[in-house]
């Protein structure tokens, strides 16, 4: 993929936007592991969540990575609040998927407004960092606070309060700003399982997937931009578990991140990478391989994308031509065809093979040719 995104860089570069540079702590702290499930084993919104039971513990976030940084509890105990999050995606889909287990002694949840225990979540999908709620405008000498709030949040980082549980009645989660269809779906869903009334002590467990964009548009969907995820991608995500306990106001914020205002400023954010594969779902050798057409031309640029050991490459283009190269690129004679091209891949581990049909198109606006396309 790196190959291809080379060959496109002029024209992705213009695309890019100058904000989207990261931050110190997103580039060089370790960070968390997504665990990658199966596109067989897609987790369903359901309340059952054995799905999750293929995530190992080592994918788990919990308490001990947290903190209260209101300085009202100094350290962890988990007899009153404890809490263990999982994270989720899967390749070809631009969701992310959490698994919240937590135990508290007091768990308040009576009200209709903001009040309630509460998991606050926020995802920057694609490291561009920066604030993104109008009390952090940039500008504040120009653009109002109502301004900014309809203009700036939540548009290229997203800020979700999770009512855990929510009083009857009440939506699960708040989305903090003007893009409520972001809660819906198909970008949201969610489940819940506990047994407890306000009040009482237990365990509640819910799991749930949002959508990151990478440009949330506050005139919907249809004018936004999902965030691409695929393997290794490093994300800015963090979250804060806000305790009540009955309390007018709260009684500890508990916070990944080692900064309070990482609810608006996605800089303050932890790393996540979204992982390959865990070893026990993949074959020994699995061919796979992606392609991308110069504009305007008949030149296809192949790229394999194999996994495993492999030790030779043999592509069929579909128009009576073969290389054995890893990565070729290819010239079609014809202007408007379509082609049967297939690899095949070998390693000591075995062969593996993948052909798609008329996947591959070509079009030659600047020289077309004159033979017909039947």
């Amino acid at each position: 993929m790196k190959r291809l995104l080379m060959l496109l860089w002029p024209m992705l570069v213009t695309a890019v936007p100058a904000s989207a540079q990261g931050s110190d702590i997103q580039v060089r702290e370790p960070g968390f592991k997504v665990f990658q499930f199966p596109r067989t084993a897609i987790p369903r919104i359901d309340g059952d969540f054995s799905d999750w039971d293929i995530v190992p513990d080592s994918y788990a976030v919990d308490m001990s990575q947290m903190w209260d940084d209101t300085g009202k509890h100094p350290s962890v105990d988990p007899s009153t609040l404890d809490i263990k999050v999982k994270v989720g995606w899967v390749n070809g889909m631009n969701r992310l998927y959490f698994l919240y287990e937590a135990y508290a002694a007091f768990w308040d949840f009576t009200q209709l407004s903001l009040p309630n225990d509460t998991s606050e979540i926020v995802v920057d999908g694609d490291l561009s960092g920066g604030p993104h709620t109008d009390e952090f405008r940039l500008n504040p000498e120009v653009k109002s606070r109502i301004d900014g709030f309809f203009e700036f949040q939540n548009i290229h980082a997203q800020n979700y309060h999770i009512m855990t549980p929510p009083t009857e009645g009440k939506s699960w989660t708040m989305v903090w700003g003007p893009q409520q269809w972001l809660k819906y779906l198909p970008y949201a869903n969610y489940a819940y399982d506990y047994s407890f009334s306000h009040g009482e002590s237990g365990k509640m467990r819910m799991e749930f997937y949002i959508t990151p964009f990478d440009f949330a548009s506050p005139e919907g969907p249809a004018k936004s931009v999902e965030s691409r995820l695929y393997e290794n991608k490093k994300i800015g995500l963090c979250w804060a578990v806000i305790d009540y306990d009955g309390k007018t106001e709260n009684n500890g914020f508990w916070n990944l991140s080692r900064h309070h205002q990482m609810y608006g400023n996605a800089s303050m954010q932890r790393l996540f990478t979204l992982m390959p594969l865990e070893k026990q779902f993949r074959k020994d050798v699995e061919c796979d391989w992606s392609f991308v057409v110069v504009p305007d031309t008949r030149t296809v640029c192949f790229e394999d994308n194999s996994y495993g050991q492999i030790t030779s490459w043999h592509w069929d283009f579909g128009d009576g031509t073969t290389s054995d190269e890893q990565n070729p690129i290819h010239t079609y004679r014809r202007d408007f065809a379509h082609y049967v091209v297939t690899l095949t891949v070998t390693g000591p581990a075995g062969t593996a093979r993948s052909c798609k049909v008329w996947e591959v198109c070509v079009r030659d606006l600047k020289h077309p040719s004159k033979t017909p396309y039947d």
